[in-house]
């Protein structure tokens, strides 16, 4: 804390209230974290047909990052109260731009209030920095690929949402029920040990592996309903030490968009 060489960003944010995020970090955060917000900062514009949270254009996430005080060089710290759900999209956007130097807090903001660790209601000064990253094109893959790719033995589709969504069950975000066709479930909550930590990453190889089973990291392309909770799986494979694998940013909302796609209800 402290050392401006570091940069922590809040990521709180809930689905249902887009005003969480910034009611809470006014309240209270770690000292000298940032805030940025899931909608505006890391999703670009929907037009309907590309999902609930589309990846933001790169030069506008980059100016954004210059602004908050994040440069080339930055340590970024990455957390949420919601199980890595938006902090890991962070973790992954930075790095999608080339960005490796970004660490998730395990544990996130719950468990640094439970252990009564520094927090302020004060804002952070840092300065404005020049952000220059170069996006990574094969860290995702888009929905025509994924179309084409449907039923071939050279794809691994994760779904990283709850099992009953993923059963097209309790489904009250998105207009469409169901899932991906050949889809594996793996709810991003499972990468956790009850108090919110990660598991121990000999664990979460075990565990992927199983879920895998031989297929290589490589082929595994990872989703959700739009595209952020599935960069905790993301980052729970990393852990494992099972590089390699691609988000689908559209996700299932995308998906669902077009009903001459098809569709496992």
């Amino acid at each position: 804390l402290g050392d401006p060489a570091w940069c922590v960003v809040d990521l709180r944010h809930q689905l249902s209230d887009s005003a969480y995020g910034e009611r809470v970090y006014a309240q209270s955060h770690i000292p000298g974290a940032v805030f940025l917000h899931l909608d505006r900062d890391l999703s670009g514009p929907m037009t309907g047909r590309n999902g609930r949270h589309p990846l933001p254009d790169p030069q506008k996430l980059m100016t954004r990052l210059g602004e908050v005080g994040i440069g080339p060089e930055t340590q970024v710290v990455v957390y949420d109260d919601a199980a890595g759900m938006i902090a890991g999209r962070l973790w992954w956007l930075l790095r999608w731009l080339g960005h490796d130097r970004v660490a998730f807090l395990d544990g996130g903001f719950p468990l640094w209030q439970a252990e009564g660790r520094p927090l302020t209601a004060d804002l952070p000064v840092r300065p404005v920095m020049q952000f220059c990253g170069t996006r990574q094109d094969g860290a995702t893959i888009d929905v025509a690929t994924l179309l084409a790719s449907l039923g071939s033995p050279e794809l691994c589709l994760i779904d990283a949402r709850g099992p009953d969504r993923f059963r097209g069950e309790n489904e009250t975000i998105d207009p469409v029920g169901g899932h991906i066709p050949g889809a594996r479930n793996r709810c991003f909550k499972d990468n956790l040990d009850a108090d919110g930590r990660f598991k121990p990453a000999a664990q979460l190889r075990a565990e992927y592996l199983a879920l895998l089973s031989g297929s290589d990291p490589h082929q595994v392309v990872l989703q959700c309903g739009s595209g952020v909770s599935a960069c905790l799986n993301l980052l729970a494979m990393e852990i494992a030490g099972l590089s390699g694998a691609r988000l689908y940013p559209g996700s299932w909302s995308e998906w669902c968009s077009d009903p001459a796609r098809p569709m496992t209800h």
